[in-house]
């Protein structure tokens, strides 16, 4: 198996809604704004490499969108998909599965093109089946009123129209009282990439597990925003059900201590992976900070 990062687009969100109830004083510490409170916000794939699977974990935001839209993300950095991809050695036709963690613009937007011809949107990788689970489908193709700018239909029915979008188990058993899911679940094709499925960002939100040279790589995605985000009560306002959240987060803390998982975040512009310990005054903390290339040329724990 090879993994390797994708970066693409940088993005600026609200520093105010990354934190929720945190006060700036402390948040600007982890996470520094810009003069209009906004912060830089990476949108970093994963690409999985195994036996004859070309797996890209989630798209970004695309291109397709008009200047409007764009203009409130402020769109900047120097990488894009296919250049990314073209340093790896492939192309968007190489791509046999892209795994949706879920269906937010900033997750998703990459998967759908407008083909400049004729206007129409298409799936952006034609070879690809696009794997997504039926839970969280309902919960984006019926949107709730806090979440419906997030789920866009052009990023959305364009997959299941083309025939190449695929659902996943989302649940083993669920917690009647707190109405949380818990899934472990493998992927059909595939012995070293699991997921588990949690609700508190929004529902039906798939995280990967993957084994890599002997440990395991989770692919953090809005559970985990960015490294800022490791103290237990800095829960995004994005976040639907915040102490859902809190509660998933806490539990996923608790198993990358015991079991020292490699965090690799997707939306954290300077840090790519970590590993976690607790420190002198209980809290959970960064143990190491570094890069999947470190990771792999083994400069790493």
């Amino acid at each position: 198996m090879e993994i390797c990062s994708i970066e693409t687009d940088l993005f600026k969100l609200d520093g105010g809604a990354m934190f929720g109830v945190v006060p700036k004083t402390l948040w600007e510490k982890v996470l520094p704004a810009d003069e209009h409170n906004m912060c830089d916000l990476a949108m970093r794939l994963l690409l999985v490499h195994e036996a004859d699977r070309l797996i890209l974990i989630d798209t970004g935001i695309g291109n397709k969108q008009d200047e409007k839209f764009f203009g409130r993300y402020y769109l900047h950095g120097p990488n894009s998909l296919d250049d990314s991809l073209k340093k790896q050695g492939y192309t968007r036709a190489d791509i046999t599965d892209v795994f949706l963690t879920h269906l937010h613009f900033d997750h998703v937007g990459g998967a759908v093109i407008r083909e400049k011809a004729t206007g129409k949107l298409i799936p952006a990788f034609p070879n690809a089946v696009y794997w997504s689970n039926e839970l969280h489908w309902d919960w984006a193709t019926h949107p709730n009123a806090r979440e419906k700018a997030s789920f866009l239909e052009e990023n959305l029915l364009p997959l299941k129209k083309s025939g190449q979008l695929q659902f996943l188990p989302t649940a083993t058993s669920k917690d009647s009282k707190t109405d949380r899911l818990w899934s472990d679940e493998l992927l059909p094709f595939t012995e070293h990439f699991s997921y588990k499925v949690v609700g508190g960002h929004t529902r039906g939100m798939m995280i990967p597990y993957i084994k890599f040279a002997g440990k395991t790589l989770v692919y953090v995605t809005d559970l985990i925003p960015t490294i800022g985000h490791l103290p237990l009560p800095y829960i995004a306002s994005y976040d639907v059900f915040p102490l859902l959240a809190m509660d998933e987060k806490n539990d996923f803390l608790k198993a990358a201590l015991e079991q020292e998982y490699i965090i690799f975040f997707e939306h954290d512009a300077e840090n790519q992976c970590c590993t976690v310990k607790i420190n002198e005054k209980g809290k959970v903390v960064p143990r190491e900070i570094f890069t999947l290339e470190d990771l792999k040329s083994g400069k790493t724990p």
